[in-house]
C-alpha cells in the first residue's frame, strides 16, 4: 500500500516511528506537509498538489495535524477523503476533538463521565460561575491551549475571580472546571485503536506541578486500568468518531472522568512506558480497514 503521513516535521518521534512501521511491513510511506499542499476543488476530479506534483495513488492517510494548523490540515485531509483515500481519523472527528467545548458537550450528551465544567462569554456573576463547578480550588483553561499551556489552578476564591476576570478582560475563551484533588496530580492516558484500548500509562506531574503533561516534566509509567476505565475511554473515542485516539482520564471518587480526547496522540511516551509497538498497531489497523467502504466503517 501507499500510505501518506500528514506531518509538518519528518524528524518528530511519532512521524519517524509511523514511517518505520510502514516500511517494515512492506508499504510505501510518504511524509506530507499539509501546509505545503494546495488543492484543486471540483466536482469531477478533485486533487491535491505538492511542489507541482499531483498526489495520487494513496491507499491511506495518517493525519498528524498540529493544533496550530487544524483548519488547513483538516481541509487537506477532507480533500483526500473526497478522493476516496482511507483516513485513519476523519477530518470531522479531528475537528470535534480539537474544539474543547464541543468535545465536552458531545461527551455530556453520551453520558461519559467528566469534571463539572462551566463556560461563559461575559458572565454577569463570576461568583455564580465559580459556585457552579463546586468552588475553589478549580481549574481554568484556555480553549485554545495545548500540552498544558493556558491551564491555571486557582486555589482560592479570590484567585479564581482574578484569573477569570483577567482572561475575560483579554477576550479569551475559557472553561472553568472542578479540581479533582484525589487524582493527586496524575492522569491516565489510554491509547485507543479501532474501538479497543491497546495500551495505557499513568502520567504523574512533577513535584510542585499539577499538570501531568510529559511536555511539562511529568513522568510516565505502566498502569493496569479497570474495566470501567477501559469502557469510558472507548466511549469517549467513539463519541468523537476517532478510530485512533489518546484518551486522558482522571481517577475520582465517582469513577473515571475524561479530561481530553486527543486525535494525534504522541507515541514516544506510551511506547517507552509500555514497550509496545504502537506505531505498528496503527499500520495493522490500516491493513485491516483501508479496503472497507466509509459507510461500513461508520457503522462499526
Amino acid at each position: 500500500m501507499k500510505i501518506g503521513i500528514l506531518s509538518q516535521d519528518a524528524n518528530l518521534y511519532s512521524t519517524r516511528r509511523l514511517h518505520e512501521a510502514c516500511q517494515q511491513r512492506g508499504h510505501e510511506a510518504v511524509i506530507i506537509n499539509a501546509l505545503r499542499c494546495y488543492m484543486n476543488i471540483n466536482s469531477v476530479q478533485p486533487s491535491i498538489h505538492f511542489k507541482g506534483t499531483d498526489l495520487i495513488g494513496f491507499d491511506a492517510i495518517i493525519p498528524r495535524i498540529g493544533s496550530d494548523i487544524t483548519f488547513y490540515g483538516c481541509a487537506v485531509l477532507r480533500q483526500f477523503e473526497m478522493m476516496d483515500v482511507f483516513a485513519v481519523n476523519q477530518s470531522i472527528a479531528i475537528s470535534r476533538s480539537r474544539d474543547k467545548l464541543r468535545s465536552l458537550q458531545l461527551l455530556s450528551r453520551e453520558g461519559v463521565g467528566m469534571p463539572v465544567t462551566g463556560f461563559a462569554s461575559k458572565p454577569d456573576d463570576v461568583l455564580d460561575l465559580i459556585k457552579m463547578v463546586g468552588g475553589a480550588p478549580l481549574v481554568i483553561k484556555l480553549l485554545e491551549g495545548t500540552q498544558g499551556i493556558g491551564v491555571v489552578l486557582a486555589e482560592t476564591q479570590k484567585a479564581a475571580e482574578s484569573v477569570i476576570e483577567a482572561f475575560l478582560g483579554l477576550k479569551a475563551h475559557i472553561m472553568v472546571q472542578e479540581y479533582i484533588e484525589e487524582a493527586g496530580g496524575a492522569d491516565i492516558r489510554c491509547f485507543v485503536i479501532g474501538g479497543k484500548v491497546i495500551a495505557s500509562m499513568k502520567r504523574q506531574a512533577a513535584e510542585g506541578e499539577f499538570r501531568s503533561n510529559l511536555h511539562r516534566g511529568g513522568s510516565a509509567s505502566l498502569i493496569r486500568i479497570t474495566p470501567e476505565e477501559r469502557k469510558t475511554a472507548i466511549a469517549a473515542a467513539k463519541a468523537m468518531g476517532l478510530s485512533v485516539a489518546g484518551v486522558d482520564l482522571l481517577r475520582s471518587k465517582r469513577g473515571p472522568l475524561i479530561m481530553e480526547v486527543n486525535s494525534s496522540p504522541g507515541l514516544e511516551g506510551i511506547e517507552a512506558a509500555t514497550g509496545k509497538d504502537i506505531a505498528g498497531m496503527i499500520i495493522d489497523y490500516i491493513e485491516k480497514n483501508a479496503g472497507k467502504s466509509r459507510r461500513n466503517l461508520q457503522n462499526q
